[in-house]
């Protein structure tokens, strides 16, 4: 299948304004041609003004043709503003199009792209790259069409009045861009694009980073200790040096050919002139290059910019296209609605894109009905893993996990969302009312199921707060939760959805001691006749569990009941014991 151009692919988000986009195009090739006319009527008047010379008061048409270039002058930038004007409503248009087409795309993608992709890179694509296309059509595509309509006028013109002051006016630009050879063509594009990998890198890591700050507060850890934040810090930066040094020596040489055609004329009128006087044919070609001339600077900057920009908004079509093209996990052709709520993962195996070895080896699970089942082991043992596969963040490579003897695949994405309900270990709020946070989970829910669910998920003490009580908007005027706060709040949203299957992952992780007890509360009336899966580090909040699994290494080491398990011996006694030793740790007294 053929490429389609870079041209193509916007227009194919343009609709009915992909005209406005061809009028812009026409309008500036017709201001570029404008814009020369001031230059002939300025040359008319310095030839009448020599050739009268010295009797000036001769000069009958100097007031004409100098109103004749301010006229072509004004008449060039109106069309030029009307050609913006186009190129911008249609520009607007077709960024917003493409916006809306990723955020609906990304919407039917699965949780795990978003995981694996990182919310930094998404939304730098969503946000960056629609940006570079709105700047490529608002500006620098009409730029792009009077960059090439202007040489070739110029061409014409200068080889109208001298074709021997044409050619040396166009000799500094034919150096000029051997300077530059170097610096374009297909190294140019793999620079842009390593560029933009670079940014992107480090813009996802930062995103991460940030997120990551209670973790470094806690422990008191410095920026080196995020070890792939300050890589890509550090990659971006020997890049981005490396490039310019690069760049240096031909960008220097192709500055000084271009805008040094005026000595080319100054030396080709001396040879003329044949060592005896400048005659007035010569002077007067000589004057009217000298003033015409700097547009070459100007015109064959924008051409020498117009592969870079091609090359700028083809990177970011195809970094769009690197989320348009990702597909959504296939849906069932005949859903199927679980009639139970047991869970099990039958010889599962799985592994992450781009991974070397598997997440999850043929790992078998069950949770019957009701029951609360803990998922514990070292950290890459696969217990997250677990977790994202039962609400079908990714679909396995091998084995099967079924809800109700039916396989997650056969259930329809509405059913399977209804069925199961996440509580991640930093729940996000997003900035709106704490009314319409809870909300989400069910949009049509009663103002007083809003507040039952907040009473029951321990909300009571922040509404009493608030100064707006649940219609208070988080975020504005100072109002900010702590980690913990907001953790009961995205219980309470999960109270209100009420799904028969609840993952609990870390969901106590940075909550202080007087924030988790008040969230294990919640937890207690949110468990309440469901299935329960919970993921945690601190033993004590799983000791009552029904079923222990004890992950390493995307496999289960051992299973059982908490005093089972203990009186084993195994990974999970050596846990309990090391876990018992770190909590009687106390600080002794200063002497």
């Amino acid at each position: 299948m053929k490429k389609q151009s870079n041209m193509s692919q916007l227009m194919g988000y343009a609709g009915g304004h992909r005209y406005l986009t061809y009028l812009s195009l026409l309008l500036s090739a017709v201001s570029a041609v404008l814009a020369l006319f001031p230059f002939v009527f300025l040359f008319r008047i310095i030839r009448e003004v020599i050739a009268v010379a010295p009797n000036y008061a001769q000069a009958a048409h100097i007031v004409c043709n100098g109103w004749m270039a301010v006229g072509f002058a004004v008449l060039s930038i109106l069309v030029y503003v009307c050609a913006l004007m186009c190129s911008h409503l249609s520009a607007f248009r077709i960024a917003g199009n493409i916006r809306k087409a990723l955020m609906a795309h990304i919407a039917e993608l699965p949780l795990g792209f978003i995981g694996e992709m990182g919310s930094g890179k998404i939304r730098r694509i969503v946000n960056d790259s629609s940006a570079a296309t709105e700047t490529y059509l608002a500006h620098q595509l009409p730029d792009m069409s009077a960059a090439i309509t202007t040489p070739v006028c110029m061409i014409v013109m200068l080889f109208l009045f001298d074709w021997r002051f044409g050619l040396a006016s166009l000799l500094p630009i034919v150096l000029g861009f051997a300077a530059m050879f170097k610096m374009v063509g297909p190294q140019m594009a793999k620079d842009i694009k390593e560029y933009q990998n670079a940014l992107a890198d480090m813009n996802n890591e930062a995103v991460e980073y940030v997120r990551g700050v209670p973790v470094v507060k806690t422990f008191g850890q410095t920026v080196h200790s995020f070890a792939r934040f300050k890589t890509t810090i550090d990659n971006y930066y020997k890049f981005a040096v490396g490039y310019c040094k690069k760049c240096r020596a031909p960008m220097l040489m192709y500055t000084v050919f271009i805008n040094s055609a005026f000595a080319f004329l100054i030396v080709l009128a001396l040879i003329l002139a044949g060592g005896g006087p400048v005659t007035q044919p010569i002077l007067l070609n000589f004057v009217f290059y000298v003033i015409f001339t700097p547009i070459i600077a100007t015109a064959m900057s924008k051409v020498m910019y117009m592969s870079e920009n091609g090359m700028i908004v083809a990177d970011a079509l195809s970094r769009i296209h690197s989320i348009l093209d990702a597909e959504p996990l296939p849906e069932p052709r005949s859903g199927m609605i679980p009639t139970d709520n047991d869970i099990t993962l039958e010889n599962v195996t799985f592994r992450y894109t781009g991974g070397t070895t598997d997440a999850l080896h043929d790992m078998t699970i069950r949770a019957g009905a009701g029951e609360t089942v803990a998922l514990v082991g070292p950290s890459g043992g696969g217990k997250t893993t677990v977790a994202g596969l039962i609400s079908r963040f990714w679909d396995v490579a091998g084995g099967s996990i079924q809800i109700g003897g039916i396989n997650v695949k056969d259930i329809p994405k509405e059913t399977l969302m209804d069925t199961v309900a996440y509580v991640f270990q930093d729940s996000r709020l997003l900035k709106a009312s704490i009314l319409e946070n809870v909300r989400l989970a069910r949009p049509n829910a009663s103002r007083q199921e809003v507040e039952r669910v907040l009473h029951d998920a321990q909300c009571d003490d922040i509404i009493a707060k608030l100064p707006q009580g649940i219609d208070t908007v988080i975020g504005t005027k100072g109002v900010y939760l702590s980690g913990g706060e907001q953790q009961r709040i995205a219980i309470a949203r999960v109270m209100l959805k009420n799904a028969p299957i609840l993952i609990l992952d870390e969901a106590t992780a940075f909550a202080d001691p007087e924030n988790e007890a008040l969230v294990q509360r919640a937890f207690e009336r949110l468990s309440k006749g469901k299935t329960v899966i919970m993921i945690a580090h601190r033993l004590t909040t799983i000791k009552n569990a029904d079923h222990i699994f004890v992950l390493r290494e995307g496999q289960v080491e051992e299973s059982g009941t908490h005093n089972a398990l203990v009186a084993r011996g195994g990974l999970y006694a050596r846990m309990w014991q090391d876990y018992q030793t770190s909590v009687s740790w106390k600080v002794g007294a200063a002497k």
